[in-house]
C-alpha cells in the first residue's frame, strides 16, 4: 500500500462528510421547530411503550411490576414513597427505584462502598440453608419473606438488612406485581439477545449525497462481522447486522430507527449515518438504554454514545496547545470564530476551555465576510467558509495562523493561496504514523476484500475501531449480556491497540475514545501535510 496516496485520501476523505451532511441537512431544516418538537414527543411516547412491553412475553401483572422495579411507579399510578437510612427519611420510590441500585438485571453493582446483592429468583429461592456467614444466617425466600425484606428490611431469618436499602410502602397490589416480575427477572434478556445470535444494527443511507459513505461504511461492518462470525462469534452467538435507510429527511429517519427498536429489536447501534437524527439522537437512545458506538452527534454527545475519535473541541485544543509550545503566541492571541448557526455553542465551548488552559481569548465572533483581527484564529465550520475566510484576510493584508479541525476544512487547503503556506495548522486524529504492520495489514485486507478505495481510509479506520471497542466490550461481558452491561463494558475499555490509531480508551463520564489529535501544517503549493506534533492528550475539563 502506498503510504503517500493513502495520506492524500485521508486529506481528501476527511471533508466529505461536512459538505454532504450539509446538503442531507437541507432536506429537513425548513421544517417548523413545532412541528418537529411534537414528532419527536410522539416518537419517544412510542418507543417508550415498545420499550416495555417487547423485551419479554410478560403478563400484565408482571408488566406493572416491571415498572414498578424500574421507575418506582405503581400500577394505579399512585406515589409511592420509600424511607431511607436510620432516620427513615421519607422520599418518592421513583427517586430510588430498585433498578437504580440492583440494576436492569438485577444482579446488583458495587457503588459507594455498597455492593446491592442478586435478585436472580433461583438464588434467592434456594437461600444458602444452614451456612453461616459473618455468623449470620441465609434461609431461603419466599413471597412472603420477600415483602417482608422489601417493605421492612428484615430478611427471612430475622436479620436487618444494610441501612443503604431502601424500605418501600408497597400496596397488596403494588407488591404481587413486583413479586410476579422479580420471579422472571432472571429470564428476561435485552432484545436483540437470542441463544444463537446477537442483533447490531445500523442506519446508513443507499441514495442521495451521503450514498457513498454509507456504501463504505456498510463494507466495513459486514466485512468485521463476518471476519467475527468465522472465529466462532462472541461467546457462541453469532453476529446479525441489520441495515436500514435512514431516508432523506428526519421523518423518514425517524420511522427507521422505530423500526430497529421495534420490528428489528436490536441489542446496540454502531456507526449510524442519519444526521437528521443528530438533534435528538441521544435523547431517543437515552429513554431505550440503547448503547450506540460509533461518532457524536453534532448536538453533543450522551451517556450512551461512545465515539472511538476526539471531538472537534478536543481537536482545537492540541491546535492550540502546538501554538503555545512552538509557534509562541501570546495568552491573548488567539480569536475563536465560527461561520453557521450551528457551530456557535460549539465555539463558546472552546472559548471557555482555552480559558481554562490559560489562554485569554476575546468573545467568539461570528464570521460574516469580515476580516478579522487575530494573531491566531481558532476557526469552526465547514470548507467553503473557510475558504472565504482566508481570501478575505488575504485582501485586507492579514496574515495570522489559521487552526482548524481536518475534518471540517481540509477540502478547502488545496485552493488556498501559496502565501498560507505553513500558516495553516490542520488536527488530524490519527496519521499514518499511527499505523502499525498488523494495522495497516488489517487495513489493506478490509480495502481488498471489499474493494474498497485507499482514498476514503478516514471512514474505513473510523468504523474499524468502532467496530473494534464493540467486539473487545461484548467479549468482556460473558454470555449474559445485557445494555446495561454492555455500556459498563465501554467504560471500562483503556489502552486498546487499534493497530490504526493512538490507544483508546473511555471511562466514567468519558464517551470519547481520544482526547486530543496530531497537528499537521500544510504547505502550498501542493498542498502537502507534514505532522509537526504528535498525539498528546487533552487535559479533562475541571
Amino acid at each position: 500500500m502506498d503510504i503517500r496516496a493513502v495520506w492524500s485520501g485521508l486529506v481528501a476523505d476527511e471533508s466529505a462528510p461536512a459538505s454532504l451532511r450539509r446538503s442531507c441537512r437541507s432536506g429537513f431544516i425548513r421544517d417548523k421547530a413545532s412541528s418537529r418538537t411534537a414528532k419527536i414527543t410522539a416518537l419517544l411516547i412510542t418507543l417508550s411503550v415498545i420499550g416495555q412491553t417487547l423485551a419479554l412475553d410478560l403478563t400484565p401483572q408482571e408488566q406493572a411490576g416491571k415498572r414498578l422495579y424500574r421507575e418506582g411507579v405503581s400500577s394505579s399510578d399512585a406515589q409511592l414513597t420509600a424511607r431511607v437510612g436510620a432516620s427513615d427519611m421519607s422520599v418518592p420510590a421513583s427517586v430510588l427505584p430498585c433498578a437504580s441500585c440492583h440494576g436492569t438485571d438485577g444482579r446488583g453493582r458495587a457503588e459507594g462502598g455498597v455492593r446491592p446483592p442478586s435478585l436472580d429468583w433461583q438464588r434467592l429461592a434456594l437461600g444458602q440453608g444452614s451456612r453461616q456467614t459473618n455468623g449470620r444466617s441465609y434461609p431461603a425466600y419466599a413471597d412472603a419473606s420477600l415483602a417482608r425484606a422489601i417493605q421492612h428490611g428484615v430478611d427471612p431469618a430475622g436479620n436487618r438488612l444494610d441501612s443503604a436499602m431502601p424500605r418501600f410502602a408497597l400496596t397488596l397490589a403494588d407488591q404481587r406485581n413486583l413479586t410476579a416480575y422479580l420471579k422472571r427477572l432472571g429470564e428476561e434478556r435485552d432484545p436483540g439477545v437470542e441463544e444463537g445470535v446477537l442483533r447490531l444494527g445500523t442506519l446508513l443511507p443507499a441514495s442521495g449525497p451521503l450514498a457513498e459513505a454509507g456504501r463504505v461504511i456498510r463494507a466495513v461492518l459486514e466485512d468485521g462481522v463476518a471476519q467475527l462470525n468465522q472465529q466462532g462469534g462472541i461467546h457462541g452467538r453469532r453476529l446479525q447486522l441489520v441495515v436500514l435507510d435512514p431516508g432523506v429527511d428526519q421523518a423518514t429517519a425517524e420511522r427507521a430507527l422505530q423500526r430497529l427498536l421495534d420490528e428489528e429489536r436490536v441489542f446496540a447501534l454502531v456507526t449510524p449515518l442519519a444526521p437528521q437524527l443528530d438533534e435528538h439522537l441521544g435523547t431517543l437512545l437515552e429513554r431505550q438504554g440503547m448503547p450506540l458506538i460509533g461518532s457524536t452527534p453534532r448536538s453533543g454527545g450522551s451517556a450512551q454514545i461512545f465515539d472511538p475519535l476526539p471531538g472537534i473541541a478536543s481537536q482545537l485544543l492540541s491546535l492550540a496547545g502546538h501554538a503555545r509550545s512552538s509557534l509562541g503566541l501570546a495568552a491573548d492571541g488567539l480569536r475563536v470564530v465560527y461561520a453557521g448557526a450551528d457551530q456557535a455553542a460549539l465555539a463558546e465551548q472552546v472559548r471557555e476551555r482555552l480559558q481554562q488552559q490559560g489562554w485569554s481569548p476575546m468573545p467568539v465572533e461570528a464570521f460574516a465576510g469580515q476580516a478579522v483581527d487575530a494573531e491566531g484564529i481558532v476557526f469552526l465550520g465547514r470548507a467553503q467558509a473557510f475558504a472565504e475566510l482566508a481570501a478575505v484576510l488575504q485582501a485586507a493584508g492579514r496574515e495570522p495562523y489559521l487552526f482548524a479541525a481536518s475534518g471540517q476544512v481540509a477540502g478547502a487547503v488545496a485552493a488556498l493561496p501559496v502565501q498560507w503556506s505553513q500558516r495553516v495548522f490542520l488536527a488530524y486524529p490519527f496519521v499514518p504514523g499511527d499505523w502499525t504492520e498488523q494495522g495497516l495489514a488489517t487495513l489493506a485486507g478490509l480495502q481488498q476484500r471489499q474493494g474498497l478505495d485507499p482514498r476514503q481510509a478516514s471512514l474505513q479506520v473510523n468504523t474499524l475501531c468502532a467496530l473494534r471497542l464493540l467486539s473487545e466490550a461484548l467479549k468482556q461481558i460473558g454470555r449474559d449480556a445485557s445494555r446495561e452491561r454492555l455500556i459498563a463494558a465501554l467504560e471500562g475499555l483503556h489502552d486498546i491497540d487499534t493497530g490504526l490509531t493512538p490507544a483508546l480508551g473511555f471511562g466514567p463520564g468519558r464517551r470519547q475514545g481520544m482526547a486530543g489529535a496530531h497537528v499537521v501544517a500544510v504547505s502550498l503549493p501542493g498542498p502537502r501535510f507534514t505532522a509537526v506534533a504528535p498525539y498528546r492528550p487533552v487535559p479533562e475539563t475541571p
